[in-house]
Formats: C-alpha cells, sequence, structure tokens
C-alpha cells in the first residue's frame, strides 16, 4: 500500500486531482463544491494537520489507522496529525470541512492549545451523530466561520480563530468533558507506541552502529514520525507524563548504566556511543541523574 504524505491541505486536493492551488494553515470549505464526482474515494495518506468534519446531509466512512469508521448525517468527526487516512464519499449533499494547523491553533487560539483542550490529542475518535436540533448549534457556527474565512480583512486570522475557539467550547462540552490522555496513553496510543518503538530501534542502532549526531532529539523523533515536534511532545507528555525529551535521557540513563556495569568500555567511549560530544557532557548528564559519577559507579556494581 502507498503512503502519501500530506504536508497541508493542498495536497490532498492534488491527489484528488482537484483545482485547489491555496496553501494556507486554516481552510473552510462546502465539501459538494470541492469533490468533483459522488462518490469517490481518497489514496491512503498521511497528513500533518487536523481536520474538522461536519455532515449535515451525506454518508460515508473514514479510516484512521486500523478503524473504520461509517458516517451519515448530523454527524460530526475529526482527525489529528500523524495517522494513516483515508476515506468515501458515498452521498453528499450538505457538509463542511476545517483543516488547520497546530501551528495556527497556537498563533490564534491559545499558545497552550492543548492544555486548554486536551481531547485534540485524542488519537482515534469515533464519529458523533447528533440530534437535528444539536447539530445546528454548530452549524451556525461554522457558517459564520466560513463567512470570516471568505473576508479580506487584517483581523482575519484572529477573528477565525476567536471563533474556532467557540467551536472548540461546544466540541469539548458536547464530547470530550470526562476525556483523560494518559488512559488513552497507556491503553491504544498508536504514535506513543510508535514512539517508543522507533526510541528503542534508535538506542539499539547506536550500540551496533557509528552514532549519527542529532538522532537522540526531539526534531529527529518527529521527522520520523511525521509529526512537528511541538505536536509529538504535547502528545508523548500529555499520554505517559514524561516529555519526549525525559524519555530519551530515561533509556540514556539505563543504557550507559548497562555499559558501565557489563562491558569494559572507557566512560569516554560509551559518552561518544550515546550520542555525546564530549565526554564531560555524559559524566555531567550521568552525575545529575544518579547522583555519583560513570567511574564510582562502575566500581560500586563491580562483583
Amino acid at each position: 500500500m502507498d503512503i502519501v504524505i500530506h504536508r497541508n491541505i493542498a495536497d490532498l486536493y492534488k491527489s484528488l486531482n482537484l483545482p485547489f492551488e491555496q496553501e494556507t494553515d486554516f481552510t473552510i470549505h462546502f465539501k459538494p463544491a470541492i469533490l468533483p464526482e459522488i462518490p469517490c474515494a481518497s489514496p491512503t495518506y498521511r497528513a500533518d494537520y487536523f481536520t474538522f468534519g461536519f455532515v449535515k446531509d451525506g454518508a460515508g466512512s473514514y479510516t484512521i489507522d486500523d478503524y473504520r469508521f461509517p458516517y451519515d448525517s448530523n454527524t460530526i468527526y475529526f482527525s489529528n496529525p500523524g495517522h494513516i487516512k483515508s476515506f468515501e464519499v458515498d452521498e453528499l449533499q450538505d457538509a463542511y470541512m476545517i483543516t488547520l494547523t497546530e501551528s495556527f491553533l497556537r498563533e490564534n487560539v491559545y499558545t497552550n492549545i492543548f492544555e486548554e483542550f486536551p481531547f485534540l490529542l485524542a488519537e482515534i475518535v469515533p464519529p458523533k451523530k447528533l440530534s437535528a436540533a444539536r447539530f445546528s448549534e454548530f452549524e451556525t457556527l461554522y457558517k459564520q466561520i466560513m463567512v470570516e474565512y471568505e473576508k479580506l480583512s487584517v483581523y482575519k486570522n484572529k477573528i477565525l480563530g476567536n471563533l474556532f475557539v467557540v467551536l472548540l467550547l461546544k466540541l469539548k462540552e458536547e464530547f470530550w468533558v470526562n476525556y483523560d490522555p494518559i488512559i488513552e496513553g497507556n491503553r491504544n496510543s498508536q504514535i506513543v507506541k510508535s514512539f517508543k518503538h522507533l526510541l528503542e530501534s534508535e538506542f539499539r542502532q547506536l550500540m551496533e552502529n557509528s552514532p549519527q549526531e542529532g538522532k537522540l532529539q526531539v526534531q529527529h523523533f518527529a521527522e520520523k514520525l511525521n509529526l512537528h515536534p511541538n505536536y509529538l511532545n504535547s502528545v508523548i507528555k500529555s499520554k505517559t507524563g514524561n516529555t519526549v525529551n525525559q524519555w530519551i535521557s530515561s533509556r540514556t540513563l539505563s543504557t550507559a548504566k548497562l555499559l558501565l556495569m557489563n562491558t569494559s568500555y572507557s566512560s569516554k567511549e560509551i559518552a561518544y556511543k550515546l550520542g555525546f560530544s564530549e565526554p564531560t557532557h555524559f559524566s555531567r548528564f550521568f552525575k545529575k541523574h544518579t547522583q555519583t559519577s560513570p567511574s564510582i559507579f562502575r566500581k560500586s556494581h563491580q562483583v
């Protein structure tokens, strides 16, 4: 299966052969106007943006990783960055789609967006079918967003950001008041699983090969997982209680202890094997986390 990488919504439209050239951090579209024919199906892709769908009159399905969700009229759904996705549209008379990036959320909604709205980190969220009356409340909001989106105002992004706050608050009130990211992280977080797997893989490679500078940094893991570094760190922190750097430090420390206790490598050799540019950096790191030096630790654990 070929997976296409979509950095923005324009990439998706281009893959569907749609005449759409705009590349922006925020879009909203009336879906029947942008799909050339119904029924239709998308390619399998991985997106680096959030998608919110509001289906007033229509039916179809979408897939996130290994989960397939059917939907019909008066349905709301959303998906976030980093997952393998595809969708099928069987019927469509009235539906809107909002896409936006993490950068837009941080710059125009809240700097600490995931603290205010942790459900944005929820990875696998089934669609929600509402009553017609409840759906109409959301319809009023997204149509007002559409009006402002089409204006040429110097305050456009701020206006869109503030209107989107109201939409997020309504979503939070309706669906995710009791969402607990730690529970999801322990049970079925694909991003957490992928990160932990990649972390172990990188450390195995460090032991087997010469270290490569920058491989044990947030940016490296984010690029490998096709995620924005801030977003990856937010997911890992919210769902495990530790940041990416804390996970890297913990794994570095455990590997250093293992090498000190079970090999004849010098502290200098261990430092370079673990990616430290200078042995003194390794010594400071080790003492910070253990309150002792590598040499004293080795001596205290010798049989």
